[in-house]
């Protein structure tokens, strides 16, 4: 079965308070599921990084064996194709967790996108930020 997703991560401070989003699509384009994370304290490019192993994650979870992977983080993007070195000591583990979960997948193809095609995801990280600030009662 193939599925897309679109991930996003995002800090509102860098570091700052973090959240990472994943939303999934049939081959079809029809929502299979979307999930987000509050994270805590946590840079951009960590939140990224989640939200892309939120995604592959979850899409094992529902049986895929081709994933299309879109993210509008082009380090991340180029850090998975192989395009780009992973040097920073906080990403190194994730990289590794998002490459053993990209390997239990007959096809992956991680594909950057602009800003403007990731706006559902971005969404759903702004929400769960939103949410996580709000006082609880």
């Amino acid at each position: 079965m193939l599925v897309k997703i679109f991930t996003d991560g995002g800090s509102r401070g860098n570091p700052g308070e973090a959240a990472a989003a994943a939303i999934i699509y049939n081959g079809d384009n029809n929502l299979l599921e979307q999930q987000a994370c509050y994270l805590g304290q946590a840079t951009n490019n960590i939140a990224e990084y989640q939200g892309m192993i939120l995604g592959l994650t979850r899409a094992q979870a529902l049986g895929a064996t081709q994933v299309e992977l879109h993210a509008d983080s082009e380090l991340i993007v180029k850090q998975m194709q192989g395009k780009y070195k992973v040097k920073h000591e906080g990403l190194i583990p994730l990289f590794g967790q998002a490459q053993k979960l990209a390997q239990k997948f007959e096809r992956i193809v991680f594909k950057h996108i602009p800003r403007e095609e990731n706006k559902a995801a971005d969404r759903l990280v702004n929400q769960t930020l939103d949410k996580a600030k709000k006082p609880k009662i």
